[in-house]
């Protein structure tokens, strides 16, 4: 069972703020700007709203549809924290800094009026059993808080120009620093979260997308 606080009921809720991003037809997306809005950002409001949002995660996403290229902040809280939370982050002046670099299409986020999702499992897939919709949204949290951590430690490594004011300074850094993200994903992701979510079910081999089993 849930904690007190994270029981449905009254007005706390699920709540979303997302950004899309400028995707020109001939390019591929620009994913480091999910990077540079998590770090720059949204990683400052989590900090300040750390006991009052009760689960975070993001989602990233890029198809070729009306939303197109998306990175949205998914949390759980109160309505009034959900509205304090949702004016920060439409109101940080870096938004207007990627709108005017062309990098920037949209920023919103949901009607704080109530919450339409109240459940913990309320955004998870509604094909998954009913324990994993409610347990499901702690492990992306932890995944999501691991992601924002390693764009964290990776920024502050970077040797690069230190003058974050400086718009086009700062999205060539997080274009590293996403270069170096896709590198540690790809060298040490295998062992590292793969590995160690196998050993956590007990090795216990699993379907994966071409149905064949696999051990991590």
């Amino acid at each position: 069972m849930p904690p007190p606080e994270l029981r449905a009921g009254g007005d706390t809720g699920w709540w979303a703020v997302r950004f899309r991003m400028e995707w020109p037809p001939d390019e591929p997306p620009h994913w480091y700007m999910d990077l540079l809005l998590a770090h720059q950002v949204l990683l400052p409001v989590l900090e300040g709203h750390r006991d009052e949002i009760f689960l975070w995660r993001f989602h990233r996403r890029a198809a070729r549809d009306d939303a197109g290229h998306q990175f949205s902040l998914i949390f759980y809280a109160e309505r009034r924290t959900a509205a304090r939370v949702s004016a920060e982050i439409l109101d940080a002046p870096l938004l207007h800094e990627a709108k005017n670099a062309g990098r920037l299409r949209a920023a919103f986020g949901d009607d704080t009026a109530g919450p339409v999702k109240p459940g913990i499992g309320d955004t998870s897939d509604p094909a998954w059993s009913a324990a994993l919709r409610d347990a499901w949204p702690h492990f992306l949290m932890g995944a999501s808080r691991t992601w924002l951590e390693l764009i964290a430690a990776l920024a502050a490594e970077d040797s690069g120009r230190l003058d974050w004011t400086d718009f086009h300074a700062t999205e060539q850094r997080f274009q590293r620093v996403n270069a170096a993200i896709n590198a540690l994903w790809q060298q040490e992701g295998r062992h590292a979260f793969l590995h160690h979510l196998n050993a956590l079910f007990g090795y216990e081999p699993v379907w994966i997308i071409e149905k064949r089993l696999m051990n991590f």
